[in-house]
């Protein structure tokens, strides 16, 4: 078959075998696939770095039977700063943990992508909290996928209530711009927090690890 080309954000990798690696990306135009690395891990290859979670890219594939062979990359963005910053490094695997978990296989993933790669920005930027970057994800994934209810027999304040609308009809590019008071972000963020648990529903190891720290 001939080779494709997809852009697309590393969710996560396993070694496996001596030399090789394999990868689970996150593409705009297949959506969630698995890419086996063959021999990147032997001294000296330059694809090792383009393996590496969050690492955005191009990437040149061969297409298998239930797989994907990685033939050649081109880097778009590593986040460096995410990786040097321990709390944003384990909120991004944590966003990393949700786009696999709420993504699938030819499907359409785009608006996920995009929020992932929003995500990641914010979280390197001093204009919005880190608990509101997490928060305006949260509501937004779940969003992406129709899973989203209007807000109902809850009292909140107008700003927290502003700010869900803003979120729920925001594009994924246009999402974290915008701050809240200490008050309204509270809220925002304990709301967020039970739509997690009841509309993604699911432990995450790094959610585990923020937790007990």
């Amino acid at each position: 078959m001939e080779e494709i080309i997809v852009q697309g954000m590393v969710l996560k990798n396993a070694n496996y075998s001596e030399y090789d690696r394999r990868i689970v990306l996150l593409t705009k135009e297949t959506g969630k696939i698995t890419v086996f690395a063959h021999g990147v891990r032997r001294a000296g290859n330059r694809l090792l770095a383009m393996t590496e979670p969050f690492t955005l890219g191009l990437y040149t594939l061969s297409p298998g039977r239930s797989a994907y062979s990685l033939k050649k990359a081109e880097a778009i963005d590593y986040f460096e700063g995410i990786r040097q910053d321990f709390d944003a490094f384990l909120l991004g695997e944590y966003f990393l943990e949700i786009a696999e978990n709420r993504t699938w296989e030819n499907n359409d993933e785009f608006e996920m992508l995009k929020l992932l790669y929003q995500a990641l920005k914010s979280l390197l930027s001093d204009k919005i909290s880190k608990k509101l970057v997490r928060a305006v994800f949260e509501i937004k994934a779940i969003a992406i996928n129709g899973e989203l209810p209007p807000i109902q027999g809850i009292r909140l304040l107008p700003g927290t209530c502003h700010a869900f609308r803003f979120i729920s009809e925001t594009p994924p590019e246009r999402v974290f711009a915008f701050t809240l008071n200490p008050e309204a972000e509270r809220e925002l963020v304990a709301l967020a927090d039970e739509y997690r648990k009841k509309y993604i529903g699911r432990n995450f190891k790094s959610l585990e690890v923020m937790k007990a720290l």
